[in-house]
Parts: C-alpha cells; sequence; structure tokens
C-alpha cells in the first residue's frame, strides 16, 4: 500500500509564523510536524509515500533529503549518535513529491497523486494531523479495510459544540468502533449534525475515489472538497468508519501544538521533572 500526505495548504491559521515557514514544520520539541506523519505511515508497514506541496513547501523536501554538509561535520567531530538520526531521517522511505500549484482544497491535492497510485487502495495522513498511539492509526485502519475491503475514514467522538469545525459521519455501527457510513455531512451546525462522530485525518481509499473528485464541483472558496466525493462514492461503495484508539493534535489549532508539546517533553525523561516543576511554578503564582 502507497500513502499520500496532504501539505500543500496555506496554514492561515497559525500567521504570521506560516507566512513563510510551513505548518507541516512546526517543532514537536526536536522533530517537525510531518516527520511524525511520516514515521506512523512507515509503522503501519509503508514506505512508497507521496508528499503534496505547494509554493514555499521547499524546506519539507530538503528535511528528508540527504544533508551531506551537516553529515560531514558531525562525521568529522565524532558525533555518532546526531550522525545516525540525521541519515536516518533521508533513508526511512521512499518519498515522492508532487507540487500542487494552486490551494483548491484537500479533494484536489489527492487527485494530485492519482498517477503514482494507479489503481490499488491507498493512505492518506493529513500533514498537520499527528495521532499519537500505541498501534498507529492507519495501520488500524488497514485492519479494518483488509476486513470489509472497503475504505475505511479515521472517527473520534467530539463534544456536540464543536461539531460545526468536523466532517460529521451519518452512520450506524456494525460491530464494536465500526461503522458503515450512510452520509458525510462537511461542518454542520449542531443542530443539524447527524451524529458527534467527527473525521479526523486519517483514510484508507478506494483509487476509484479519483474519478469522483473528477466529477466533484468546486464548493466555498473555489476549493474541491474530499467529502462531496465521497458522498458521490457512498452512491456505488461501501465505505466504512472507525473509531480509532490514540490521541490527535490539529497542528493547525495554536493551543493543540502547545498541547502536544508540553504533553511529549513529560513522556521524555529527560524534560519530564522539569516540566514539571515549572509548570507546578506558575501554577502556583498569584
Amino acid at each position: 500500500m502507497k500513502a499520500v500526505i496532504p501539505a500543500a495548504g496555506l496554514g492561515t491559521r497559525f500567521l504570521p509564523l506560516t507566512k513563510n515557514s510551513p505548518k507541516e514544520m512546526l517543532p514537536i520539541i526536536d522533530k517537525p510536524a510531518i516527520q511524525y506523519v511520516v514515521e506512523e505511515a512507515i509503522n503501519s508497514g509503508i514506505d512508497d509515500i507521496v508528499i503534496i506541496t505547494g509554493r514555499g513547501k521547499e524546506v519539507i523536501e530538503n528535511h528528508f533529503d540527504v544533508a551531506y554538509e551537516l553529515e560531514k561535520i558531525l562525521e568529522e567531530r565524532g558525533e555518532k549518535e546526531k550522525l545516525n538520526e540525521v541519515r536516518k531521517i533521508s533513508e526511512m522511505a521512499e518519498i515522492f513529491y508532487i507540487r500542487q500549484k494552486m490551494p483548491l482544497g484537500l479533494g484536489h491535492a489527492i487527485y494530485m497523486a492519482r498517477k503514482h497510485i494507479d489503481d490499488e487502495f491507498f493512505a492518506v495522513l493529513l500533514g498537520d494531523d499527528i495521532i499519537v498511539a500505541n498501534q498507529p492509526c492507519t495501520k488500524q485502519l488497514i485492519d479494518v479495510y483488509e476486513k470489509y475491503n472497503a475504505s475505511v475514514i479515521a472517527i473520534q467522538e467530539v463534544e456536540m459544540e464543536y461539531v460545526s469545525k468536523y466532517g460529521i459521519v451519518d452512520a450506524e455501527e456494525v460491530e464494536n468502533r465500526v461503522y458503515k457510513i450512510k452520509a458525510l455531512v462537511e461542518k454542520p451546525a449542531p443542530r443539524e449534525a447527524p451524529s458527534n462522530l467527527a473525521v479526523m485525518g486519517r483514510y484508507i481509499l478506494s483509487p476509484k475515489i479519483f474519478g469522483y473528485i473528477e466529477k466533484t464541483k468546486p464548493g466555498k472558496k473555489g476549493e474541491i472538497q474530499l467529502t462531496d466525493a465521497l458522498n458521490m462514492m457512498l452512491e456505488n461503495e461501501e465505505l466504512y468508519a472507525y473509531v480509532f484508539e490514540g490521541k490527535r493534535y490539529d497542528l493547525g489549532d495554536k493551543f493543540d501544538w502547545l498541547r502536544i508539546n508540553i504533553e511529549m517533553a513529560l513522556k521524555r525523561e529527560e524534560f519530564r521533572e522539569r516540566v514539571l516543576e515549572l509548570l507546578k511554578k506558575l501554577t502556583n503564582q498569584d
């Protein structure tokens, strides 16, 4: 299975930082966000990855490329641990890049990968969504796909007051955590939402989705919405949703970025006690 990572968005929710720096490169302690996403694909058994980039995203390509000068300096200094870490980044997978020349929406970004995917199911991992889980979220979806031989979307419950921020599924449960989707609604008002099951940034999709994206008319802001294409596909194919196990962070949200840095730091022995001490000190201030 191959993976597509859309990373061409403008990142307007994180301005002014994203004026010249991709939100996918936001640091989570000492690694950029998109590296976590690539590592999730690899840990799910996928080593053929397409990243959809856009203007100003060259730094993403540079991050996963060989850094000859840096490697030479580290080698000369005898800093083997750092050298191995840098080399591992460029060797972790076969990564290809396709440029989306205009920001025309998630559906269009995925469509850009059609020639690389050919005629096989593929994974989609949004480049600014990080999911921390014991078993990678994408691997959880692959397991469901292999059982039902159909497209699968990652979902989680959200509070009803927040459904207007997400795509929401109208679905019926067919087994524990697995739902058969009847329709998807993009960012409904709470009173109009069919459920509180929200679509998160992971998918296993049939290659037939490309044909439906071709037929999808642009929606708000002139963007081609994946939700519209999926609803069209539902007329002819089964589509499932899976309530994945794990915690999702939206790196387009400034508080989520702060939260993941703090929570990741608490998981690392080198930082845990110092972070706890700092938080205790700050919360005890008048």
